[in-house]
C-alpha cells in the first residue's frame, strides 16, 4: 500500500517537470532562435538489464529499479533543434540561418571573461566603432576568427548566402558559421546560446544566411497548451491516486486494526 503511494508520488514529480518544460517552451515563444525542449520518462525495461542489483537510494529521486521500487524515473531533457519559422523585418543587420548551422559569437561574462559561443538568434545591431554585435553587445565572430568590423559611412550593406558582407560593393567581411557533428554535445547558455561540452566535433555548416529576416522561436503554442493540459490532467490523476490510498490506510488503521 505505501509502495504504491510512493508510485503515484513519483509520477507527479515527472509530470511537474513535464510543466516546467513546457512553460518555459511558452515563455520563450517569442524569443528569437530559441529552441524548445522536451523531456522523457524511462521505462521498467530500459533499466532492469543494468541496475537489477541496484540497492543505492538516490535521494529524493524514483529508485531506479533496485529492490522494491516501481516508480517513474525522469529522463533526459533534450533540445529540439529543428528549423524556426522565417520572420520578415527588412533590417540590415537581422540575419536568419536556413539550414544546420550556429552563428559563432565572442561571448564576455560579467567578471570579463571571454570565450565562444554558438547561437540561431541573428538579430544584430553595428556600434558607433563599425562592430557588429548581438542585442548584448557580444562580439558576432567572421572566419578570420577576428570580431567583425564594418565601415559607419557606408551607403549599402548587403549580405548574401554564405555569409559575406558587403558595404558599397565591397567585400568586407564574412562571418563564422559553425556546425557540429553531433549537437549531444552542445548546452544550452542562457536563452539561446549554446556552449560545446568536451568531445564536441566541429564540421562544415549547411546553412545560408537571409538578410532582413529572422528565425523565430520553434515553439508551436497550440500544442504546448495542449500538452500543459494532459500534464494537468496527469498530474490530478495521481493526487486521485495518493487521496485513495490514503483512505484505504485510514480504514486499515481505524477500522480493521480495531478488530
Amino acid at each position: 500500500m505505501v509502495k504504491g503511494l510512493y508510485t503515484a508520488y513519483t509520477g507527479m514529480r515527472n509530470e511537474q517537470r513535464r510543466m516546467d518544460i513546457l512553460t518555459n517552451n511558452l515563455a520563450n515563444s517569442d524569443t528569437t532562435g530559441f529552441k524548445k525542449e522536451g523531456v522523457t520518462s524511462q521505462s521498467f525495461d530500459s533499466l532492469l538489464a543494468y541496475r537489477i542489483k541496484d540497492s543505492t537510494t538516490p535521494g529524493p529521486d524514483a529508485h531506479r529499479l533496485g529492490n522494491m521500487n516501481m516508480g517513474v524515473k525522469i529522463g533526459e531533457v533534450y533540445t529540439d533543434y529543428t528549423q524556426g519559422p522565417m520572420k520578415v523585418t527588412d533590417n540590415t543587420f537581422d540575419v536568419a540561418l536556413a539550414g544546420e548551422g550556429f552563428f559563432t559569437i565572442d561571448f564576455t561574462n560579467k567578471a570579463g571573461e571571454s570565450f565562444t559561443l554558438y547561437t540561431r538568434d541573428g538579430n544584430f545591431n553595428m556600434t558607433k566603432e563599425g562592430y557588429l554585435v548581438t542585442q548584448d553587445g557580444d562580439f558576432v565572430v567572421g572566419t578570420n576568427g577576428q570580431h567583425i568590423r564594418l565601415s559607419t559611412t557606408a551607403g549599402e550593406t548587403k549580405i548574401d548566402r554564405g555569409g559575406r558582407i558587403y558595404q558599397d560593393g565591397t567585400l568586407r567581411a564574412q562571418m563564422q558559421i559553425t556546425d557540429f557533428e553531433n549537437y549531444d554535445y552542445l548546452e544550452k547558455f542562457g536563452e539561446n546560446l549554446y556552449r560545446p561540452l568536451d568531445g564536441a566535433t566541429q564540421r562544415e555548416a549547411s546553412a545560408q544566411t537571409y538578410q532582413g529576416y529572422l528565425e523565430a522561436a520553434n515553439v508551436q503554442t497550440v500544442y504546448e497548451m495542449v500538452q500543459m493540459i494532459a500534464t494537468t490532467r496527469a498530474y490530478e490523476t495521481n493526487q486521485k491516486v495518493i487521496q485513495a490510498h490514503n483512505d484505504t490506510l485510514q480504514i486499515a488503521a481505524n477500522q480493521i486494526g480495531k478488530l
